[in-house]
Order: structure tokens, then sequence, then C-alpha cells
């Protein structure tokens, strides 16, 4: 498997032993390794511009300007495939992790055992492929993973289907392309399709999303749209 990692920790003794750590994990794993270093969230985020195919991220949480609790909620806007691995001397920072679905957090000193532990099950995380959804649009096939899909609305024979990144429309009804979804996904209105995973609040006439969008809840939906909430998270 190939994968391309990130370290990031303003402590270059820290970053030599954990880079030394992954590339004996990955050469004893029959991993094919991609290992970059850097030693500020600055640094990174100007390589990640160019370069943002990243499969695994060991994050320092405390780095000088931009934690690493800032940086992962960043990436989270655009990569929700990552594993992300935090780093820290403080546990406290621990709960902070939960709003960017972090695989797990490490403490100083670092366990080299545990490290290899976590990098195996991030590996593994990794190897099984998400769900998605195959789509014809403009002329084009393409692949849509369902962690991308924040909402879908329909406007009479079409759907456009909302992405941080961009819109999809297409000629299809709203309940056919629901079929098309896993049980993440719930039908808030007649013209609303929603992804639980992005829902951060629930009200009795709306959903709010973590993109601050506001999706209209039908009547006689909060109850269902809860349990499904609570059931998904």
């Amino acid at each position: 498997m190939r994968l391309n990692i990130a370290i990031l920790d303003d402590e270059r003794s820290q970053t030599e032993k954990i880079s030394t750590v992954v590339r004996d994990w990955s050469e004893r794993e029959g991993h094919r390794c991609e290992l970059r270093t850097f030693f500020s969230a600055e640094e990174f985020l100007f390589e990640y511009e160019s370069d943002s195919s990243y499969d695994i991220l060991l994050l320092d949480v405390e780095m000088g300007e931009i934690s690493g609790i800032s940086l992962a909620k960043r990436i989270r806007k655009e990569n929700n495939r990552a594993e992300i691995i935090f780093i820290t001397s403080h546990f406290e920072f621990a709960g902070e992790g939960y709003e960017v679905d972090a695989l797990h957090y490490l403490v100083k000193p670092i366990s080299e055992a545990k490290l290899c532990e976590v990098l195996s099950k991030a590996a593994e995380k990794l190897s099984v492929e998400p769900p998605s959804v195959v789509i014809t649009c403009g002329g084009e096939t393409v692949k849509l993973y369902e962690s991308e899909i924040l909402y879908t609305e329909s406007f009479l024979h079409y759907i456009v289907i909302h992405t941080r990144e961009k819109e999809y429309k297409l000629k299809e009804s709203i309940s056919f392309f629901e079929e098309k979804l896993s049980e993440d996904f719930f039908r808030a209105h007649r013209s609303y399709l929603v992804s639980l995973k992005h829902i951060v609040r629930i009200s009795r006439t709306c959903v709010l999303l973590d993109d601050r969008t506001e999706i209209p809840l039908a009547r006689g939906k909060y109850n269902d749209i809860n349990r499904a909430f609570i059931a998904r998270n």
C-alpha cells in the first residue's frame, strides 16, 4: 500500500525520532511510504496548497501561532479521508480531537510500539474503500465519496449535490438519488436530502450543517431525524 505521510512537530529531535519509527514500520509492513516533515503549520500549509494528497498526518498539538488542532480543522474542511494522529505533552487536549475525527492521541514521550500500532490501524482504515456514488454531470462521470456530500437539493426535474468544493447539477429525481446512498443520509424535507455526518444542530424547523448552511426540516420529522442522528454518531 502506498502512503503519503506528513509529520509536523516544532521539535527537530522529536520529528527525527518519529520519522525513524515510521520508516521502520512501513518497511516491516511492506508499505511504500512517502514521508515529509514540517516544523510549523505555516510551512505545511504552504506546501499543502500545491499537494494535499496526504493519507496520514502526525500533528503536534502545540505549535507556534497555528496549533495542531487549528490545522486539523482547516484540513478537515477539504479532506475527510486523511487519518489524523495528534502528538501532545498534555492529554487534556484530547477532547478537541473529536471535532476533527482524530484517530488517536499519542502522549510524549511516545512509545514506539504504540505509534506502530496506531499507524497500522490508520493503514487498515485507509485500505477500506468508503461509501461512494457515481454520477454523470456535464458530460463527465464523477465518483463522489458520501463523506464529501453535505446535502442534496431538488429543483423540478433536477437535483443539485452540494459539497464543500463545488456543486453538481444533474437530471434526476431526489427520491431516485436517495436510493443510491447509505443510511447516513436523511430526507429532511421533500426537496432536501441531508448528510447526518455533517449536522451540528437540529431544531424543530431546520438543521444546521458544519458549513453553516441551514436546511429546512419538514413538520413531523423532528423526532425521526433526532433518532437517526444519534444512531449514526
